[in-house]
């Protein structure tokens, strides 16, 4: 994610556990949208030959919803990107996002969710270029990304934390310990952390930008990185089995002294706001039912990571 403004403000206000957890409303992404902008710009045309699609910026109502009602199946653009979502060895789409999708989409009338896997980067070129109808990625929801397509309200918040060397002989806990001691780190390619890091004073010339936390484990352990940074579900899930690294503690970064809430949504083109309330309609059903945290607890999630934010807070 790169960097996108957005003017100070309180933090929002929570009903569930309340974070020294993680990421930002500061306009931070949680993955970059540059990233994939070239990765797409070839299906462009395709976006006019489908259906008609907003000037940029518009919001409109849309007739999506009840054309994949007829059709009886919903595309979802996902990232391979455990536990957020990915696709499971039987070719179908899993991790908290498609499963929170496949309940919802259920309920509003649609029984097929069929996932189109894509780099992280390409979610947004994507989804305007109408490669599939939804991101059901756990996408970061911040300013930047709210300026191009139209996000549900978060379903999780998470906090950030680093594989490190059995140990921690750094005693890495921050962003900022690893700018004082002058350390490498490494992080996922596109991930928001690139931005945590360089706020804290971590030179680009000391970034080691991977694939996925599988590459970051790799190079925490082979001694090419003294870290490597990206949400603690992810981190936790990847050194789980590891007698060489381990995760940090949970921990909120802050860019300009602000907290970078990491709080991750559904993405929906600007032409769909029907389909987008519609879905955030059943979002809270099950928030308010407590099945959303059933559904995503297989997946390592917790109370910790369930949130009251809403999307116009954190765009």
């Amino acid at each position: 994610m790169r960097l996108g403004s957005r003017a100070a403000m309180a933090p929002p206000q929570r009903t569930k556990s309340t974070p020294s957890e993680r990421r930002t409303s500061n306009g931070i992404s949680r993955r970059s949208l540059l990233a994939g902008a070239a990765a797409f710009g070839a299906f462009g045309s395709l976006a006019a030959a489908c259906s008609r699609v907003p000037p940029e910026g518009d919001v409109e109502g849309g007739d999506l919803l009840e054309r994949l009602r007829s059709r009886g199946s919903v595309k979802v653009g996902i990232a391979s990107e455990p536990p957020f979502g990915y696709i499971n060895e039987d070719g179908q789409p899993d991790g908290e996002a498609p499963a929170i999708a496949k309940v919802i989409f259920d309920r509003l009338g649609i029984d097929k969710v069929t996932p189109v896997p894509v780099e992280f980067g390409a979610l947004i070129p994507g989804l305007k270029a109408q490669q599939f109808d939804v991101v059901s990625a756990g996408m970061y929801i911040n300013p930047t990304r709210c300026a191009q397509v139209l996000f549900s309200d978060p379903d999780y918040l998470m906090l950030d934390s680093f594989i490190v060397p059995t140990g921690n002989p750094h005693n890495i806990q921050r962003y900022e310990d690893i700018a004082d001691q002058g350390l490498v780190l490494a992080t996922g390619t596109a991930y928001a952390e690139i931005d945590y890091a360089l706020a804290a004073g971590i030179p680009q010339s000391r970034l080691l930008i991977l694939p996925d936390q599988v590459a970051g484990l790799d190079a925490v352990v082979q001694g090419r990185a003294a870290a490597f940074a990206g949400t603690n579900v992810t981190v936790t899930g990847v050194v789980e089995n590891s007698s060489r690294a381990e995760a940090t503690e949970p921990f909120q970064p802050y860019v300009n002294g602000e907290p970078a809430y990491g709080a991750g949504g559904f993405a929906f083109r600007r032409s769909e706001k029907n389909f987008r309330d519609a879905f955030n309609v059943e979002l809270h059903k099950l928030k308010d039912s407590g099945e959303l945290l059933e559904i995503v607890r297989p997946f390592g999630f917790t109370e910790a990571e369930m949130t009251d934010l809403t999307a116009e807070e954190l765009c």
